[in-house]
């Protein structure tokens, strides 16, 4: 895993989090939470809520009204393709897949159109990394 890429990535402050849960025990909401707790700004994706964690929730990228700098992936492999389309069509910087999620076509595609994209990996524990 390159760090130069995770340092730039920390250094965006508005992830939106694709898949956010509302339920606490899933990472997809405590990493979100984790982060937001440490002067990240979370828009939470999820087309089943309307709020997750009194924040406004979105059904997909095309939705959220503000700028995105990073979009976190907590979604099935098969479903990243789409994802990493919106966020290309949004400009935004970079991509982060978590623990599991893979998609070498996606990835590749993300990365030829300027994007910054880390793969199969946890922001929670990079960022715990980056600071100890």
């Amino acid at each position: 895993m390159n760090t130069s890429t995770i340092k730039q990535i920390f250094e965006l402050k508005t992830i939106a989090v694709v898949g956010m849960s509302p339920k606490p025990e899933r990472p997809s909401h405590y990493v979100a939470m984790y982060l937001k707790e440490n002067g990240y700004t979370i828009i939470p994706v999820n087309p089943g809520h309307k709020q997750i964690s009194g924040m406004t929730c979105y059904p997909n990228l095309e939705s959220i009204p503000q700028k995105v700098d990073v979009v976190g992936i907590f979604r099935r492999s098969e479903f990243v393709p789409k994802i990493v389309e919106s966020a290309i069509a949004r400009q935004v910087k970079a991509i982060w897949m978590q623990d599991n999620v893979i998609h070498e076509g996606a990835a590749q595609k993300a990365k030829d159109a300027g994007l910054l994209v880390v793969m199969n990996d946890c922001m929670l524990r990079q960022h715990r990394n980056m600071l100890s």
